[in-house]
């Protein structure tokens, strides 16, 4: 479904990603885990046309995305639910999931969708009509995640999705990973929380200053000597 192959990405002259490849399947969960500033954030950008890319290829369903704008991209299926979440603050919470249809041409028909965004965050329910900032910040990535589902993705990005939040939130947020993997949703996740990841995904690719250092399935990678010092605090 999405293909990077030998992707380079430059923040004026020097390179945050160097040569990338990677794929994900269809109906595939797929980490990207590496530490901060190793250039995770910049592949999901790079993927939604946010960043522009200095040399290789990105396809998605085959096709090559360099010319296609961002809106474009949403509107054919992948949608990024950014690091920092990046809510509205002053808007409700109906308002924020509101706005994750903003692409659709449906606009007057979200109310399924919301009411779908609603059973899977309960607690999202409950405060409909309470301002974001207000919110704890658990509260407020799952809001995230709900509004980048309005807009119908076929390939989900989540990028740093647990940063910042309690355990009990981390453990929260993997069940919902699973549920909309179960749910026919193609899941790309970029974590610095390698547990977490490779405990959702089914294969996972290691980034170490911008190139891709290592891949495979996710329990070969956790019994690997390099993830288990650097990332698992084995």
């Amino acid at each position: 479904m999405l293909e990077l192959e030998g992707v380079t990405v430059r923040y004026g002259k020097r390179p945050a990603l160097r040569e990338a490849s990677l794929t994900v399947r269809r109906g595939e969960i797929v980490a990207l885990i590496g530490a901060n500033a190793a250039g995770k954030t910049t592949t999901l950008r790079s993927i939604m046309g946010l960043k522009e890319i200095a040399g290789g290829v990105i396809r998605f369903d085959g096709e090559d995305m360099a010319r296609l704008p961002t809106a474009e991209r949403v509107r054919r299926g992948l949608t990024l639910s950014p690091e920092g979440r990046q809510i509205f603050p002053k808007f409700t919470v109906l308002e924020n999931l509101l706005m994750g249809g903003y692409q659709r041409t449906d606009r007057n028909r979200l109310d399924d969708d919301i009411d779908r965004v609603f059973a899977l965050f309960p607690r999202l329910a409950e405060r409909r009509k309470q301002r974001a900032a207000s919110m704890s910040g658990g509260e407020q990535q799952m809001l995230a995640i709900g509004r980048a589902l309005i807009s119908r993705p076929r390939c989900l990005l989540l990028d740093e999705p647990t940063l910042g939040l309690a355990p009990i939130v981390v453990e929260e947020i993997g069940r919902i990973v699973r549920a909309l993997a179960a749910d026919g949703i193609t899941v790309l996740v970029a974590e610095q929380n390698a547990a977490m990841a490779l405990d959702v995904a089914q294969r996972a690719y290691v980034l170490e200053s911008g190139r891709i250092s290592l891949d495979g399935t996710a329990a070969a990678l956790k019994e690997t000597a390099e993830v288990r010092k650097l990332y698992l605090g084995a």
